[in-house]
């Protein structure tokens, strides 16, 4: 008989699950060592879990986290644990026979097993899993049997607002490794991705009227999340290191409420620090503490979020034969090769972080989780208990066999930094092939340190429309039909970007951007953008009385994104932009 796993051994229900503490920190070579002096795993059916049975509480330099009440709203704090749930604590009472819940009978989940075939640890390609893959199965009674640590019997049923103890122990060990948050009482729960979380952390902070901060360009259904709640944004400037946090303390030092419709300041922070979308800027560690000293000192809430985190590159090089620095050799030079994160320096817990399998897995899996105070994630837990339930059981068991049962947290750093590897070739590609076709005197780009995006600028003002002194050519702003021509002009050549001005945070900004095209709506399902979500046109926010509105450059940008065409067709693409943008601004080939 072939002996169980190592995660399988000792598994049982037990009514002790007081955490191990461990002196050290954890490290991709101590998580077994750290498993083998817990307490056995309590991964039954709907079982009641949490993040510090899974954590090293290292009492040495580190305290509990702020609390937030005067930060969360009614509805939140009113959140109570449904009673029904309440009754899972009791399940781990050996020999109990539970009359008492919902939970139906796996005996009728036609599921027998499902095989599913993933690549071998530093064999990752399509060719390489096709030639040498390995298949890894999971039937219905495994966990019975003593063939595993999870099952379709589990896996299958009602869960918990957590998401399964045996995902959350290998969330939890991850983000101790990447991360390892600098005060006590942190926590991690599983999400259904990135959008759903945002969506739940705004209804437990912000009140109708609210205003939130962001970057002047930003993920455009965070915005369309925000809008139906009555909340609008107001955009930070950037550069080519993201939000400015001399513009986030100026908006803040003198908010005028009666600017913005009678608004309180906010204090609501939400920032996509690496790979920012649409812009492609990462933010740098020092500009990163210094948005964590402007939070700080105006008592902000930061919601980080972080689903490029992982598609961190390698610096650009414009010669393919120039000498380029070698990407991470080990797993900790990796992790230390990783712009440090908000979370790594939250030490006093105003940091919501999100995080997701989307861009590193596949986006259909829907499976994410957030790190956050104990307090803060108490009250998203109760949240999810009466809205999503638990993450889909299906996903949670596939990626489990997957980055627990046969990767290890080993094998998946070693898959980040094959996409690390892909990710560089992919934009050093794009980057050469604007170097090659773009006329350089109208656009200009820096190329992005993560993400999936190019922002390409440009120089609108040397367009005839934007130059003519002819009086009935005389336009106030000319750069929505400038706009607006090229992004037809392209799509008649063959090549889909993204207008800027549909990323806008603003709403009086993006109304002076009005693109009148064919395709505005769900603009990622075809531009393999950011996939928690859909990018439906132009934004709503709004600030009101524009007379007191804060003077901005006024600026045109297109997005590219190098996630998904093949170098070739990326190639093509870019020579086609490059044809448009000459057409369109007169200059002769």
């Amino acid at each position: 008989m072939t002996p169980p796993p190592p995660t399988a051994v000792d598994l049982h229900a037990v009514c002790d699950t007081q955490s191990i503490t461990l002196e050290d920190p954890l490290t991709v070579n101590n998580v077994s060592a750290r498993r083998a002096k817990a307490q056995p795993l309590n991964g039954g059916v709907a079982a009641s879990t949490h993040s510090d049975l899974f954590k090293s509480l290292q009492a040495h330099g580190k305290k509990h986290a702020r609390r937030w009440d005067h930060r969360l709203n009614e509805e939140s704090k009113s959140r109570q644990q449904p009673s029904i749930k309440g009754n899972a604590k009791y399940l781990s009472k050996p020999d109990l026979i539970s009359l008492g819940g919902g939970l139906p009978s796996s005996d009728y989940f036609p599921f027998e097993r499902l095989d599913f075939k993933v690549p071998s640890v530093g064999q990752f390609s399509e060719e390489e899993t096709h030639k040498s893959g390995v298949t890894l199965s999971v039937g219905k009674h495994d966990v019975s049997e003593g063939k595993s640590a999870y099952d379709l019997s589990i896996a299958l049923n009602y869960g918990q607002g957590t998401g399964s103890a045996q995902m959350l122990r290998w969330i939890t060990e991850h983000t101790e490794i990447v991360h390892n948050p600098p005060y006590l009482d942190w926590c991690c729960t599983l999400t259904v991705g990135n959008t759903s979380a945002l969506d739940m952390a705004l209804r437990m902070f912000i009140n109708r009227g609210d205003y939130i901060l962001t970057e002047e360009y930003t993920f455009a259904s965070a915005l369309e999340t925000a809008l139906p709640m009555g909340v609008r944004a107001v955009g930070i400037e950037m550069d080519k290191e993201g939000l400015l946090p001399t513009s986030m303390d100026d908006i803040l030092t003198n908010w005028n409420p009666a600017a913005y419709r009678g608004a309180p300041k906010p204090w609501l922070l939400y920032t996509v620090p690496s790979g920012q979308n649409p812009t492609g800027a990462t933010q740098g560690i020092e500009r990163r503490r210094e948005i964590y000293r402007v939070a700080q000192k105006h008592d902000l809430y930061i919601l980080e979020d972080e689903p490029y985190y992982f598609l961190q590159m390698q610096p650009y090089t414009s010669s393919p034969s120039a000498t380029v620095e070698p990407p991470p050799k080990t797993h900790q030079d990796f992790i230390n090769a990783l712009m440090p994160s908000l979370l790594s320096m939250d030490t006093d817990g105003r940091v919501l972080r999100m995080d997701s399998f989307s861009k590193v897995i596949s986006p259909g899996s829907r499976i994410g989780w957030i790190t956050a105070s104990a307090q803060i994630i108490q009250r998203f837990v109760h949240h999810n208990e009466v809205t999503i339930q638990n993450p889909g059981g299906f996903s949670q068991l596939i990626l489990w066999k997957l980055l627990d049962e046969s990767w290890g947290h080993a094998g998946y750093l070693d898959w980040l930094i094959y996409l690390r590897k892909q990710y560089t070739a992919r934009r050093d590609v794009m980057v050469r092939a604007c170097e090659r076709y773009l006329p350089r005197e109208i656009v200009s780009w820096e190329p992005p340190a993560a993400g999936m995006f190019l922002w390409l600028q440009i120089d609108w003002s040397k367009h005839a429309t934007a130059t003519s002194s002819s009086p009935d050519k005389a336009i106030a702003d000319p750069r929505p039909a400038i706009e607006n021509d090229l992004f037809h002009a392209c799509v008649d050549r063959g090549v889909l970007l993204t207008p800027g001005s549909w990323f806008v945070a603003e709403a009086e900004d993006a109304n002076e951007h009005g693109i009148t095209s064919d395709v505005p709506s769900h603009v990622d399902n075809a531009t393999n953008g950011h996939t928690n979500g859909h990018e439906n046109g132009t934004s709503n926010g709004t600030v009101a009385d524009p007379k007191k509105k804060r003077t901005k450059e006024k600026k045109m940008f297109f997005r590219a994104t190098f996630a998904s065409a093949t170098p070739e067709k990326m190639e093509t693409a870019i020579q086609r932009f490059g044809e448009a943008v000459r057409e369109e601004f007169g200059i002769k080939p």
